[in-house]
């Protein structure tokens, strides 16, 4: 079934295209959802006119992206979860809980903005992306920290579990 986007879906394409998808996927999501309308001759006329509105406010968000990816740029948050003898942490950092720290800095940014490469399941520095428009993001830095350590120099070292001591439980 042919449609014409409403809003940007990653993946599939930004507003004003027209795309193919599977009828199931029109039917039970993109239009109930409004997020496309069906590719028929009316609608297509109608595109056209919104389309210029469309380039105004995609140029008006880009602008607001880019004032706030310049605030979040180079920006080091500190996170701190409990942590095993060998480094590694109990669960992961999720976007929420960056996104809860950024808070707490003043920084405003939706969970779903934050994309993280892999999973962050051990101490120290990663650097994670906030992507604000399709075009503009900005990298901050996240470190995670033992609890109770204020920052991860201060944090004892982890214990390397010896060759012999595996050798010998076994």
């Amino acid at each position: 079934m042919k449609v014409i986007l409403i809003e940007e879906i990653r993946g599939l394409g930004t507003r004003g295209d027209i795309v193919t998808v599977k009828d199931g996927y029109a039917r039970n999501f993109l239009l109930p959802k409004s997020l496309a309308r069906e590719a028929t001759s009316g609608n297509l006329k109608s595109i056209e006119q919104e389309r210029k509105k469309w380039a105004l406010l995609a140029d008006e968000e880009k602008t607001i992206a880019q004032k706030a990816a310049e605030s979040i740029k180079g920006t080091k948050i500190t996170i701190r979860k409990r942590i095993g003898e060998n480094g590694h942490l109990f669960g992961s950092v999720t976007a929420n809980e960056i996104a809860d720290a950024l808070e707490a800095k003043g920084l405003q940014v939706d969970k779903r903005r934050i994309e993280l490469a892999h999973p962050i399941k051990s101490a120290g520095l990663h650097d994670v992306d906030v992507r604000l428009h399709r075009e503009v993001s900005a990298h901050i830095q996240v470190e995670v920290v033992p609890l109770g350590v204020e920052k991860l120099e201060e944090a004892p070292p982890p214990k390397a579990v010896a060759a012999e001591e595996v050798s010998a439980e076994q």
